[in-house]
Order: structure tokens, then C-alpha cells, then sequence
């Protein structure tokens, strides 16, 4: 499979901190993709990168062939990626569609004065945005909530409502940042499961960060990890949890030579 997205030889550092070194990583088109590491390892600067919300410091970052380098973080949608974040960043205040609604913001073509007379190509917009939104959320399996307030929900649910609001972006790329954090085992299963129908059904490659090593080795093709910044070990789940390295970085352990 050719690689959707490269990150070859990224550097970041904040003042005299070196937060990340000498980064180079493929994520295959198709692939489930998994960073992983202790706390404090670089895998949130990462995603930071590849988001455009920081700029590297050194090495370069590349998307299906285009380079990254001088975008800013509102510009990735039209070329297709998406992103979850840790911390929620739903609209509490607005209902499960609504919220699934925005996520096509960026694809909506209807000017201020089509939308003033609402002319009929912006009824067939919106008609059409609505019908790919509740399409979403059957996916979603939200259905008896779609009319609620986000804030009404519990967390589980208020992160499958964010996972909605990415997939109507349409991505290619979807970044989930620690998606099943703070949740039960009944919804870690069906956020896995979701991902995985993300993957075959959509055509969606994914990359996520997640600490939940159950999720990383059941659906992973690919394990990246990251200690203190560097890369020790990149392969299958089954390699990556055989390396000494990363036995040693998770346990604590020296590695002996």
C-alpha cells in the first residue's frame, strides 16, 4: 500500500526543550495506524504537527505527495483530514445533529445571499447535508439521541457525537487523539468496532494515539512508539510488543545490552 501520510526526520523544540527528534514515520492508505507511549513521550506534539497547529522545527511532513510546511490548521479539511481531540470539543448547547451539522461547514458552498433568499440550490444543499448527517448517526448507532443537547449526554456518548462531527468532514485521514480515554469497557468496545468500520466501510486511514493497549494491539496494522521524544520501536503489534525497548519504557526497565 502507498503511504497517505509521511513524517520524515520531524524535530520540534520549544525553546532549549526538545520535544521531539529525528521523527520518520509512513501510515499506509487503508492502515489503522497507533502512537503510543508513556506520558510526557511526544505523541501529542505529533498530532500537533500533522494537524498544522504547530509547525516543525526541522524535517518535513508530507500528505498523499503535497508538503505540509506553511499550512495552518483550518486548511486540512479541503485536503481531507479530520481530528478528535482528548478533551471534549463538542458544542454542549446544541443537539446531536446540530453538532454533526458543523462538521460540514467547511464543504457548504451557499453564499450569504443564497442563504438570505434561501434559493434552491441551497435547499438541495441543506437537504443533502442533512441526509448525509442522519446517515452518520444511524452509522453511529445515536439515533434516539439525534434531538438531545450534547451537554445531556454522557461522556461516552458526547465522544461518539465528536467522532460524527469528524466523519462529516468527508476525511481521508481521521486523527483520534486518546478517543476512548475515560470510558467503560462496553464503550471502549464499540468505539473499537466503530474504527474498524471506519476503516472498511468508509475507506478511512486512521491514526490514533491511545493508551488503552487492549484497542492498540486487537485493531492496530501499524504501532509507532515514542519515549522522551524519540522513536523506539515501529512494526506490527505483535513486534512492537516483543521489543525490549518498549517492554523497558512502559515497565521502567533498563534495557540490558
Amino acid at each position: 500500500m502507498s503511504a497517505l501520510l509521511e513524517v520524515r526526520g520531524v524535530g520540534k523544540r520549544f525553546g532549549g526543550v526538545e520535544a521531539l527528534a529525528d521523527i520518520s514515520l509512513q501510515v499506509a492508505q487503508g492502515e489503522i495506524c497507533s502512537v503510543i507511549g508513556p506520558n510526557g513521550a511526544g505523541k501529542t506534539t505529533l498530532f500537533n504537527l500533522v494537524s498544522c497547529l504547530l509547525e516543525p522545527s526541522s524535517g518535513e511532513i508530507v500528505l498523499d505527495g503535497r508538503s505540509l510546511t506553511g499550512l495552518r490548521a483550518h486548511h486540512l479539511p479541503a485536503l481531507g483530514v479530520a481530528r478528535t481531540f482528548q478533551n471534549l470539543a463538542v458544542f454542549k448547547h446544541g443537539t446531536v445533529i446540530e453538532n454533526i451539522l458543523t462538521g460540514m461547514h467547511g464543504r457548504i458552498r451557499t453564499g450569504v445571499l443564497s442563504a438570505a433568499f434561501f434559493a434552491p440550490w441551497t435547499r438541495r444543499e441543506e437537504i443533502s447535508a442533512r441526509e448525509e448527517a442522519e446517515e452518520i448517526v444511524e452509522f453511529l448507532e445515536i439515533e434516539a439521541i439525534r434531538e438531545l443537547p450534547v451537554g445531556a449526554l454522557s461522556y461516552g456518548l458526547q465522544k461518539r457525537v465528536e467522532l460524527g462531527r469528524a466523519l462529516a468532514m468527508r476525511p481521508r485521514l481521521l486523527l483520534l487523539d486518546e478517543m476512548v480515554s475515560g470510558m467503560n469497557q462496553e464503550e471502549t468496545e464499540d468505539i473499537a468496532r466503530f474504527i474498524l468500520d471506519i476503516r472498511e466501510q468508509r475507506g478511512i486511514t486512521v491514526m490514533m494515539i491511545e493508551h488503552e493497549m487492549g484497542i492498540v494491539m486487537d485493531i492496530s496494522d501499524h504501532v509507532c512508539v515514542l519515549n522522551f521524544g524519540r522513536k523506539i520501536a515501529d512494526g506490527s503489534p505483535a513486534e512492537v510488543a516483543s521489543d525490549e525497548q518498549v517492554v523497558a519504557a512502559y515497565l521502567g526497565k533498563a534495557v540490558t545490552a
